[in-house]
């Protein structure tokens, strides 16, 4: 059993910073984790400056990246912007949507990111007709991930409608989302079953999830068809909930009831279910998704940059329900960022200050986010946690003059993407003083692949 040494110049370990922290690594897991080593031991490598466990991006929409800096020009709303991400998903092709998630993933490895939840409906050729292999685009996202050296938990998305209807089976697609739909969830569940026994016993890699596009995109009367998926797989159930005030007045004027309530009546919250965004929730929401201990996952760059709406995060943290965070649209790609804008949003909504501490907002970029995409032993620096780790510097101009034992406040207030130095997947060392060590060139990486799709 080959064993590989990291010495960790901080090391944060849960609670608090730790000076000189020697890990041990085999077989992708944490074997040893010894306290009070000034110098680097023999053979170990030395990662300088505060490292943290790997960071956990729970939503993501790969393919969104190529909108960055496209859809900010002029106004619109988030139904414009809608336009334009389907004009995007249009162009997309297994090789191409291949090369331009490797690309994106890598972005991630550099941002410390060494798991991805990636939100899945673009499932089949333009037009609706199934690829010779079903599961084409799924695939092509699995091998990104891979040659990018990061985690995915692919969340295989049911998406049927085109909006919420008294009709069963809801209001057909329209033209742009004809290639997300299998038809109905009986037939998503089909193909989603070939492609979770085929990465059965690769949990190392790859985990295959499920999601609910949202209450619009799914049949009510078809939502327990993937919730019963979901739980006779043990796999995690994501599901868009009250992005837009739009999504809940057609709800409860169809239904009578809120999105998370109709959720819950279709057997669709629970532990393994993350709601994302859960924007615009009533109270009795709010103490719906916290009883049935439903995740939360807060996107506040993307909620931001769509102008959607800043979400109740502390009210349902203290109702019960766990956070996480992600990049979604990838209008930023950067897991720190995002956490000090949970916090510094509430601020400005409340115009209080001290809602999360660092640690807690560091908990909800790492262990949170792992066990929302199926990996509860990922986010720790401990035994028996996933060997994965990110390194921020604490000697760049953002950084630098700080206190290291501060190490949670520095990472969370202080440092961003461009601060991460080191990556460390299942023990790999990915990136290495700030480069990609599978890809060198990211940038010209995104910048191909961004033009392939753009036109």
């Amino acid at each position: 059993m080959h064993v590989t040494t990291y010495w960790l110049e901080h090391a944060w370990l849960d609670t608090h910073v730790e000076p000189g922290v020697t890990v041990t690594v085999a077989d992708g897991r944490i074997t040893g984790v010894h306290t009070g080593d000034d110098t680097p031991p023999p053979g170990a490598t030395a990662l300088r400056g505060i490292t943290l466990p790997g960071l956990a991006n729970t939503h993501s929409h790969a393919f969104h990246r190529a909108l960055r800096g496209k859809v900010q020009v002029g106004s619109g709303t988030f139904w414009t912007w809608r336009e334009m991400m389907y004009r995007a998903a249009a162009r997309l092709t297994p090789d191409n949507y291949h090369a331009l998630a490797r690309a994106v993933y890598a972005e991630m490895a550099l941002a410390g990111i060494t798991a991805v939840g990636e939100f899945h409906y673009l499932h089949h050729a333009p037009g609706g007709t199934p690829y010779d292999n079903p599961n084409a685009m799924g695939e092509a996202l699995i091998a990104a991930a891979a040659d990018a050296g990061i985690r995915i938990t692919l969340l295989d998305t049911a998406y049927l409608s085109s909006g919420i209807s008294k009709r069963r089976g809801g209001k057909p697609p329209d033209r742009h989302q004809v290639r997300f739909s299998d038809g109905t969830a009986h037939a998503w569940a089909e193909r989603v079953s070939d492609l979770a026994a085929r990465y059965a016993k690769d949990d190392d890699h790859v985990r295959i999830g499920a999601a609910i596009h949202s209450v619009r995109a799914v049949p009510a009367e078809q939502l327990s068809t993937v919730a019963e998926w979901a739980e006779a797989h043990q796999a995690p159930l994501h599901v868009h909930l009250s992005e837009q005030t739009a999504e809940n007045d057609a709800c409860l004027a169809t239904h009578g009831r809120t999105p998370a309530r109709l959720l819950a009546d279709n057997g669709v919250l629970g532990p393994r279910t993350t709601g994302v965004h859960n924007t615009h929730l009533t109270d009795e929401d709010i103490a719906l998704l916290g009883s049935t201990r439903t995740g939360t996952c807060m996107c506040p760059t993307t909620e931001r940059d769509l102008a959607d709406g800043i979400g109740p995060a502390a009210r349902l943290q203290l109702a019960g329900s766990p956070l996480s965070l992600g990049s979604d649209s990838h209008a930023v790609i950067d897991i720190l960022e995002e956490a000090r804008a949970l916090e510094l949003n509430e601020r400005l909504r409340s115009r209080t200050r001290g809602h999360w501490t660092a640690a807690a907002l560091v908990t909800a970029a790492t262990a949170d986010g792992h066990a929302a995409l199926g990996r509860p032993e990922g986010g720790r620096i401990e035994r028996g946690a996933l060997a994965d780790l990110v390194t921020v510097a604490l000697d760049s101009v953002r950084t630098v003059g700080q206190v290291p034992r501060l190490g949670a406040e520095i990472a969370v207030f202080a440092a961003t993407a461009a601060d991460v130095r080191h990556t460390i997947v299942a023990g790999r060392h990915l990136v290495r003083d700030g480069a990609h060590t599978l890809i060198p060139d990211v940038p010209e990486a995104l910048a191909r692949s961004i033009a392939a799709v753009r036109g």
